[in-house]
């Protein structure tokens, strides 16, 4: 194993870059959430259909996986503080861009920008951590990256709501301007080059220009289908579009990753080395990973539409019962610090935390339209402490063996797969909540008939009620009619949220065996597990 190299930027307190470092980090991935409680606001104030309105989302989310899987390249290149300062410089000011926007074709335009540049906030922060503290406290480092990384999209749906609900939907991107000003001053005095990024990026200077636009193109092609196919898919009716829009889009998904490895496995320098898949942790890290965030988004995109839809909660309601679970995130990172930084090993924090992931999910999984708000509070903070136990271990047991000349490529490849996990996981939630709804719906149509005696009692009582209240025979009889295909639609709407958390679950608990096919993974002192 190489040496590991000496800490950047001895001088500093490193505690201090790290505060200046993960703060665009956290706007960054705060920014994949936030807009989400905002769309119908957003389409409104500018004259667009609230269904249109998705490709503000969209947009982003393929902006951004494109743009991570290249950052690699982009940071050797321009150098890496270089390219973090200018990430953070065109984020804030495409922030500002889609506050201002008057139209959707602006405000679609503008999130891309954002999402090109908040793409290398990411894995440029991440490598700035490691390279900041010592081998020993590296794992403390990841555990730093954590806390903006998870709790970005914990509270993104409230700071949001918040936002619209207080000012306007504007505000949710004028928020970045101040904090991206803040945080590129402060990284301007604070981040520093260490001396073999600086002779990497001198040595590839010296050398022709020799970037794979073949590849940027394929790539590029890919990501954007995949991206379109998770958003519209559920829309469109996946395999079932008449249009035949989802089968070209797989179509086009399928040749464009299959051209883009081969071309990838068969150059010298490709623009990700897909090598690193060879290394047995890194390859299981990242299946993990992907299937994690999977889980979490699937959850945190159907509990608060359930509390919206079903318990009357605002936007803003709804993201403060998810609050809390920031604070059980925090508290694993910190305790999984300690255990790292003593050399405990990564895979049975991992292990741990993925059945932990499970356990929340199967709790919620068997909540009911009678609960409190405490009874929502308490399982989700268990599912936010659960991922807190997996972030840093796999981050550790991911890097741990990559060479450092496959590291750009192992962090981007990383970083990429974590997002798109969120992406796949919100589709997964939509999905699954529309299809099982409407199969509830079926089920429960079995049982409603005149012969059935509680029906006939309920329809009874209803119709009474109403009578009593209207004075019109008709009127209340379709009134009944309407109160029992409302508590029908209650109902089925309510078990097909539960079937979500009950499939995260389930998905969650088979990772566990994965667990055990990677190797020991200790983060000891003098070994280098960062990555650039």
């Amino acid at each position: 194993m190489a040496q590991p190299a000496a800490p950047a930027n001895a001088a500093i307190n490193p505690w201090i870059i790290a505060a200046a470092v993960v703060v665009p980090t956290f706007m960054e991935v705060l920014d994949t959430t936030i807009a989400n409680v905002a769309l119908r606001y957003i389409a409104g104030g500018i004259s667009a259909a609230e269904i249109d309105a998705e490709w503000v989302i969209t947009s982003y989310l393929a902006a951004n996986a494109f743009v991570l899987t290249i950052s690699g390249w982009l940071s050797a290149r321009l150098g890496r503080r270089n390219y973090f300062l200018l990430s953070i410089a065109i984020f804030t000011i495409a922030s500002g861009l889609c506050g201002i926007a008057t139209s959707l074709s602006q405000i679609i335009a503008c999130r891309i920008l954002q999402g090109l540049a908040g793409g290398g906030l990411q894995p440029s922060s991440q490598a700035i951590l490691i390279d900041t503290f010592p081998p020993e406290k590296q794992g403390t480092a990841m555990s730093v990256f954590g806390v903006a990384a998870l709790i970005g999209p914990i509270v993104g749906p409230t700071l949001g709501g918040w936002l619209v609900d207080t000012y306007s939907w504007r505000w949710i991107f004028y928020v970045n301007l101040p904090v991206g000003a803040l945080a590129f001053a402060a990284s301007y005095f604070l981040v520093r080059d260490p001396e073999y990024l600086k002779e990497q990026r001198a040595k590839l200077r010296s050398e022709p220009l020799n970037l794979d636009y073949i590849g940027i193109g394929l790539l590029a092609l890919a990501i954007s289908s995949w991206e379109i196919l998770l958003s519209k898919g559920q829309e469109w009716d996946w395999f079932g579009d008449p249009f035949g829009r989802i089968q070209t889009l797989t179509l086009v998904l399928t040749v464009g990753a299959a051209l883009f490895v081969y071309r990838s496995l068969r150059r010298e320098n490709p623009l990700i080395n897909l090598r690193v898949l060879g290394e047995r942790n890194f390859t299981m890290s990242a299946i993990i990973i992907f299937s994690a965030f999977s889980v979490l988004y699937a959850a945190s995109i159907a509990l608060p539409a359930m509390l919206q839809t079903l318990f009357g909660y605002d936007a803003l309601h709804a993201g403060l019962v998810l609050s809390p679970g920031g604070i059980s995130s925090i508290s694993m990172l910190v305790i999984v610090s300690a255990l790292l930084g003593r050399g405990f090993d990564a895979r049975w924090l991992i292990a741990t935390g993925l059945v932990v992931l499970a356990i929340s999910n199967y709790w919620m999984a068997y909540m009911n339209l009678e609960i409190s708000p405490w009874q929502v509070i308490a399982p989700r903070m268990v599912l936010t402490g659960g991922l807190g136990l997996i972030f840093a271990p796999i981050n550790v047991a991911a890097y741990l063996y990559i060479p450092r000349e496959l590291r750009g490529s192992a962090i981007a490849l990383f970083s990429l797969l974590r997002n798109e996990g969120g992406s796949v996981g919100t589709s997964m939630s939509q999905t699954i909540q529309e299809r099982r709804e409407q199969f509830h719906l079926a089920r429960l149509n079995e049982l409603l008939d005149p012969l059935n005696p509680y029906v006939s009692e309920y329809f009874a009582q209803a119709k009474a009620l109403f009578l009593k209240q209207s004075g019109d025979p008709i009127g209340a009889h379709q009134m009944a009619l309407q109160s029992l295909d409302d508590l029908r639609q209650q109902q089925a709407s309510s078990l097909a949220y539960f079937d979500v958390f009950w499939l995260a679950a389930v998905l969650a608990i088979c990772l566990v065996p994965l667990v055990l096919l990677m190797k020991r993974s200790v983060a000891e002192k003098g070994a280098h597990v960062g990555a650039e």
